[in-house]
């Protein structure tokens, strides 16, 4: 069963080599950490601050053109997860004749997620990947000290 998730916040993670960018969801009562690079982790983070660039950046443009040509992104999903891989997919749709042609394409989830916060669509993640990688609440700490990010 999918469940809604909500980007909560970006920041870093500890792993073997060193601090890592994560992406933190907030679904299911739990955290959800994705380690992502360091440039989607910045496209992500100034997405959710509302912050604009003088220039489109990748996936502004891919909203873009999706929009120019008549296509809109229905929502993402964070639907498997495999050997420590996460995987997503984006369901996406356009009109011909007023008839829908829905798409879905495979992504990796920091692409999905940065494409969500930047058109406000609904991320959601199915049972398994939350019951593997979901962490508890109290497990998370922001930078604020707080274990909820707001």
């Amino acid at each position: 069963m999918p469940h809604e998730a909500e980007v909560v916040g970006v920041g870093t993670g500890s792993a073997p080599g060193g601090d890592v960018p994560a992406v933190i969801l907030s679904v299911r009562g739990d955290y959800l950490p994705i380690f992502v690079s360091a440039d989607q982790a910045q496209s992500i983070g100034t997405a959710l601050e509302g912050e604009p660039f003088d220039r489109p950046l990748t996936h502004d443009l891919l909203v873009d053109v999706l929009t120019e040509f008549g296509g809109a992104i229905d929502r993402v999903r964070i639907d498997d997860l495999r050997d420590g891989t996460f995987y997503a997919k984006v369901d996406a749709e356009r009109y011909e004749d007023g008839e829908p042609e829905r798409f879905v394409f495979d992504a990796r989830p920091s692409d999905a997620l940065a494409l969500a916060v930047r058109i406000d669509c609904p991320i959601v993640v199915s049972d398994p990947v939350i019951d593997e990688a979901g962490r508890p609440s109290d497990s998370v700490q922001f930078d604020d000290g707080s274990h909820d990010g707001r």
